[in-house]
């Protein structure tokens, strides 16, 4: 895809990933929308956007409520047009084993990423197949291939995700239409900070990954774009794990559940 000129939707803009790829995107030319729910820190990223010759706008939606979801689509669709590329980024949720998590916690995790993606490809994909061209890059995490234990319903709403992503591709092959999942280890944020206790849990083998800037994971999030492909998965030891998975999973996935932080 040609990014230049395109109108680009990016979701959980305000900071980290979401926030580095608008930026990225927009100094490739495209027209950058930002969606998230806060609306200060969206205007800070715009504002940079703008400031270095771009053009952004926001969108301030909770993308975890069906109804802010679908007028955060009917804005963009009216005040802008049908988007070129929609990159689901959004995502939400603690490490937490089952009987941990807080009643109604697991409907935030089902809802970000899984349902708000759902939502907003629903809303956009009759335009985008209409005009027969577009990409929906779905952001993912390695939990949706093996969870690792203390934290279940994250993996459970990755695996959602991916499941979804497999779906849309198979709906939407031969339209015109292209649909990408890019998978990505641990990225640096306020993520730990946080959420306290959570970094016990990441699984001892994920910590010989080389950790992630923003903006590493936005530069693998559009060469992705500008390469059509079909899947990314970076950094390149998690990309080797991800291919021994495929090859021996029953061994792969008892020498991680070796590392995986224990049931207390």
């Amino acid at each position: 895809m040609k990014i230049n000129g395109k109108l680009a939707v990016v979701t959980g803009a305000s900071r980290g990933i979401g926030a580095a790829t608008a930026i990225l995107l927009a100094e490739k030319g495209a027209q950058v929308i930002l969606v998230a729910r806060s609306k200060s820190d969206l205007l800070h990223v715009a504002t940079r956007i703008r400031q270095a010759g771009g053009i952004a706008y926001i969108v301030a939606s909770d993308l975890a409520d069906a109804a802010s979801t679908r007028n955060a689509a009917q804005a963009i669709l009216q005040n802008h047009g049908v988007p070129d590329l929609l990159v689901n980024n959004a995502g939400a949720g603690r490490w937490l084993f089952a009987e941990e998590t807080p009643e109604g916690e697991e409907d935030v995790m089902i809802a970000l990423p899984y349902l708000a993606a759902f939502r907003l490809c629903r809303a956009f994909l009759p335009g985008m197949l209409s005009r027969r061209s577009g990409m929906i890059l779905n952001v993912n995490s390695p939990a949706s291939l093996i969870p690792w234990s203390g934290a279940t319903g994250y993996a459970a709403s990755r695996w959602a995700l991916r499941g979804f992503t497999e779906a849309l591709r198979a709906d939407l092959h031969g339209t015109g239409m292209r649909v990408c999942e890019v998978m990505l280890g641990e990225t640096s944020s306020n993520y730990f900070e946080a959420n306290p206790g959570s970094y016990l849990r990441l699984p001892k083998l994920a910590k010989f990954l080389p950790l992630l800037t923003p903006e590493e994971a936005a530069w693998y999030i559009v060469k992705a774009v500008r390469q059509n492909r079909s899947t990314y998965t970076a950094p390149f030891l998690l990309a080797v794990n991800r291919f021994f998975l495929g090859l021996m999973p029953g061994l792969f996935k008892r020498i991680s559940w070796k590392s995986d932080f224990p049931h207390p």
